[in-house]
């Protein structure tokens, strides 16, 4: 049975993807911060909870080594944590804003990521999916009619915007160093979720369709790419 991991899965996207998952027969352990909230949402999903702070290397230690002893591996990691941080003018944001979004976008990744490690490489034609953003791509943000294409959604926040950029090289980067794991960004698209107060255009289970589509495909999937709903994302 392949078992994995949603960081942040409490509610929205990680919460439909863990649902969905189990529903197909994965073991899914749902990661959040809250105990409360966290519980409640894996008896939803079909789930266990698993206490887990990205922003806390204790915390995430913790988290491996829970999984380490229950089942000694994991086959599938969905980085899916992730904050917008203050939705301020570029020119009234600070370092320490920036910094903020940083700590789970990109160093909760990391820090997740480097510490299951061990454990993909015990699992089963393992894979990561790091939930990006079309946001974070660099040539939609500098290419007039691509960028034209996102309006009125696109958000020009220098902390969340770069953060997706960074998670998409983090996971180029993963790609090229471990090649006996499969690692791919995603981009679920403009999705109804507590992240836009629920503005936006898809449903949670729209959104989430890339996300268990490269959880489901796992080892199998090519490495390196960054997709959405509809296909390949531009970098």
């Amino acid at each position: 049975m392949t078992t994995t991991l949603i960081t942040g899965a409490n509610k929205g996207l990680g919460l439909e993807t863990a649902r969905r998952l189990t529903e197909a027969g994965h073991t899914v352990y749902l990661g959040a911060r809250d105990q409360h909230r966290g519980r409640v949402a894996a008896g939803v999903a079909g789930a266990r909870f698993l206490q887990l702070d990205v922003t806390s290397e204790e915390s995430v230690r913790a988290a491996a080594e829970r999984i380490r002893r229950q089942v000694g591996h994991l086959d599938i990691l969905v980085n899916n944590a992730g904050i917008t941080g203050p939705l301020k003018e570029s020119a009234e944001m600070t370092a320490d804003d920036v910094r903020e979004v940083y700590e789970t976008n990109v160093f909760g990744v990391v820090r997740v990521t480097q510490a299951f490690l061990p454990l993909l490489r015990n699992g089963t034609r393992p894979a990561v999916v790091n939930v990006s953003s079309g946001l974070g791509s660099l040539a939609i943000a500098g290419e007039p009619e691509r960028f034209a294409s996102l309006l009125p959604v696109y958000y020009p926040s220098l902390g969340y915007n770069s953060s997706k950029a960074a998670l998409n090289m983090l996971t180029a980067q993963y790609a090229k160093v471990f090649p006996s794991i499969i690692f791919n960004a995603v981009d679920p698209g403009w999705t109804a979720t507590d992240l836009n107060g629920h503005a936006g255009a898809q449903t949670v289970e729209e959104g989430a369709e890339v996300i268990v589509r490269m959880a489901m495909a796992g080892g199998t999937a090519p490495t390196g790419g960054f997709v959405g709903n509809s296909g390949p994302v531009p970098w």
